[in-house]
């Protein structure tokens, strides 16, 4: 699967998973929040989530941090 990370209206880092068949470019345009933290692609696997790679299109690339951002999203109760 693909991620952007957005910075969301808080200042907050907000991950959005999408399928690959759906362009970078093509999800982005239906998001309201301006600034794109990051993007690239999103693997679980036995270790834990990874990612890597980039959205050439969004002059955006996967940071290290991002695994655990988006752990720690999937492992929150939502309110």
């Amino acid at each position: 699967m693909k991620y952007i990370m957005f910075e969301d209206f808080s200042g907050d880092p907000l991950p959005i998973l999408i399928p690959n068949r759906i362009g970078y470019l093509e999800f982005r345009e239906q998001i309201p929040y301006t600034n794109v933290l990051s993007a690239g692609y999103v693997q679980l696997r036995p270790t834990g989530i990874t990612c890597h790679g980039e959205a050439k299109e969004l002059g955006a690339a996967a940071r290290p941090e991002d695994a655990k951002i988006i752990s720690e999203k999937l492992e929150a109760p939502e309110y």
